[in-house]
């Protein structure tokens, strides 16, 4: 099936190509099978002809392009990190279109697209081409719709690696939405969401704080929120990283009455000490 969608893409025909990926789906490859079909050598022609694939127009667009994200996400989650390290631009470009249209992939093509992101994102090479092709609002954007837990947790995971870029913070602070977006799945979604937005919101923290930024995060109930991590059972690492926030602002927080200054300062103070 996937030399009939190699041989698809260099001969630029797209007859079979959508029974052709629906029964690679359907097929269950041994995990010796696996290795042998997803070989370095092989695997640069994979992703070129499904590349292609999700640039083309087909009427059927939604079955045959969900069914190349899922074989895409196969091939990278089964490929060495020498080969991940050297992915072509032309993917992010053909991706990052399919999450920002409505209709174009199905709930299970979109989860899979975001776990092929999530799973690229350590190298940077990689996460500056998701930034150039504006991964960051797409991820926004995605996440103030109607996400399932889960694919809440891989945006969250994925914009986390791209706020340790400083485009990637760049782009997070010019998105109207976001502080307020992150602070909203804290406590709210999962233990993994709260780890992943308490780490986005730290990275904004140590590296992009200014008085605008602070202020912001004031408005939006950011402090508030922290404190509240603080006064439950959370993890103590967590509570230790929403306490390391509270202390960054708290020159711009610790007068506001959107929050309790006795806790706000005792917190602070504790932490201090501790050091």
């Amino acid at each position: 099936m996937i030399s009939f969608i190699i041989t698809c893409f260099k001969e630029g025909r797209v007859d079979g190509l959508e029974e052709a990926l629906s029964i690679f789906q359907l097929i269950r490859i041994s995990p010796a099978e696996t290795k042998l079909i997803f070989s370095d050598q092989y695997n640069h022609h994979i992703i070129e002809s499904l590349t292609w694939v999700l640039g083309c127009e087909f009427r059927n667009h939604l079955t045959i392009k969900s069914h190349a994200v899922l074989v895409l996400k196969s091939v990278v989650e089964n490929s060495k990190s020498s080969f991940l390290e050297r992915l072509k631009p032309e993917l992010f470009e053909q991706i990052m279109p399919l999450m920002r249209q409505d209709g174009s992939v199905t709930q299970e093509g979109l989860k899979a697209a975001l776990h092929l992101l999530l799973h690229v994102c350590p190298w940077n090479r990689n996460r500056r081409k998701m930034i150039e092709n504006g991964a960051v609002s797409t991820l926004l954007d995605l996440e103030l719709g109607q996400l399932e837990r889960r694919s809440t947790e891989l945006v969250l995971g994925i914009l986390f690696h791209l706020c340790s870029c400083a485009d990637g913070r760049a782009q997070f602070l010019a998105h109207k939405g976001s502080i307020a977006a992150v602070k909203k799945r804290i406590m709210r979604v999962s233990a993994v969401a709260d780890d992943r937005a308490i780490l986005i919101l730290l990275l904004i923290s140590r590296f992009s704080r200014t008085k605008i930024v602070s202020e912001e995060m004031l408005k939006v109930g950011v402090a508030a929120k922290l404190c509240m991590v603080l006064q439950n059972d959370c993890a103590t690492y967590l509570k230790d990283k929403a306490m390391e926030i509270l202390r960054l602002h708290s020159d711009v927080w610790k007068d506001s009455p959107e929050i309790d200054r006795n806790v706000l300062t005792r917190y602070i103070k504790g932490n201090t000490q501790s050091l």
